[in-house]
């Protein structure tokens, strides 16, 4: 069984895990449309047009042909959303998208749409604005306090994420996130509403968390796993330990049953003094913060792959270990 991973940038690590998982049964493929030092770790690379060009699906289409590859991955949201739009056309061929529908992927992008969803499930939310001009009133009213998180409402990875701390930085640090985001790859989504395109959250005190939950290749709940995350470098997780699901388990499981997502997500969330799971954001992919779940013994590429083969959940590859400490420095997750 040979798969493609897709707009591999800086994913090694992802590399060798579904190497690993897929052992002497298929090869792994990587795509990107520029060079990466990650593409020279797959058994075979590509350079493709970009995610957004017209010919980018043809192209993909017809190198997974002439390498008989029968699955596909991503582990970028925006080339995830044209995957899915394209999911009929793969299969037609006998290929597997491993992406969630194009509504959900949308959904967990936009985190403004994201909050609304976590709400209408009954998680607790910060509060949350994408109207400058309503946030500054609710400043004023004190219906709201700083310090303030403000972020692409498109985007990952922490880019041009800012703590506000005053009323005066709020006009000064909106107008420069949008600023950024329209001389980046963000634009593209920012176009349908760039009036609404930050997003203005107050800030939560407590132990921030990713989950990684795992629902199976129809959308059914799996398990959750949590970690703490200790330490952040280029907005991804360095440092990271692994606890039991309590009290993760409801948030995990509440996501899963409403949003029936494929494969793995990662959830960011905080656990506040009170015990609230409060969650931030979720990435409709496998986020960072899974090679610390594999590190303490579990391994949901392996599972992945034997979903594709029509294979049951098997116990060993969903279990994990508590108290595992890890660091990582790619393409490896290093135990302590």
């Amino acid at each position: 069984m040979n798969i493609l991973i897709t707009t591999l940038d800086r994913g090694t690590t992802d590399i060798y895990l579904y190497k690993e998982a897929l052992g002497n049964k298929g090869k792994v493929f990587a795509s990107n449309s520029k060079m990466t030092s990650s593409l020279l770790k797959a058994d075979g690379y590509v350079l493709t047009p970009l995610y957004h060009d017209d010919s980018y699906i043809d192209f993909l289409l017809s190198y997974c042909q002439k390498n008989d590859i029968k699955a596909i991955f991503s582990f970028t949201e925006m080339d995830m959303v044209v995957l899915a739009k394209n999911k009929e056309r793969f299969q037609n061929h006998g290929i597997k998208v491993l992406t969630s529908d194009e509504s959900k992927l949308h959904l967990c992008n936009d985190k403004w749409k994201c909050h609304q969803f976590l709400l209408s499930i009954g998680l607790i939310q910060p509060k949350t604005y994408i109207d400058v001009n309503q946030l500054k009133q609710d400043l004023l009213s004190e219906a709201v306090s700083f310090p303030l998180i403000f972020k692409p409402r498109w985007g990952s990875s922490s880019f041009g994420l800012f703590q506000v701390e005053t009323l005066e930085e709020v006009d000064v640090i909106h107008q420069y996130i949008v600023r950024k985001i329209f001389s980046s790859n963000l634009k593209h989504d920012a176009r349908q509403d760039r009036d609404h395109c930050v997003i203005m959250q107050e800030k939560i005190n407590g132990q921030e968390y990713g989950l990684s939950v795992l629902n199976d290749l129809q959308g059914n709940y799996v398990t959750t796993i949590p970690n703490t995350q200790k330490e952040y470098r280029h907005g991804r997780t360095v440092f990271s330990f692994v606890h039991a699901s309590n009290p993760f388990e409801y948030t995990g499981k509440t996501i899963s049953l409403n949003l029936k997502h494929i494969a793995n997500i990662g959830v960011d969330c905080f656990l506040t003094e009170s015990g609230d799971v409060i969650v931030i954001e979720i990435n409709p992919r496998f986020a960072d913060n899974y090679s610390f779940a594999h590190l303490a013994g579990a391994n949901f590429p392996k599972q992945v792959i034997e979903w594709l083969s029509n294979n049951p959940t098997a116990k060993e590859y969903i279990t994990y270990k508590t108290g595992v400490s890890g660091y990582k420095d790619d393409p490896q997750v290093v135990r302590f």
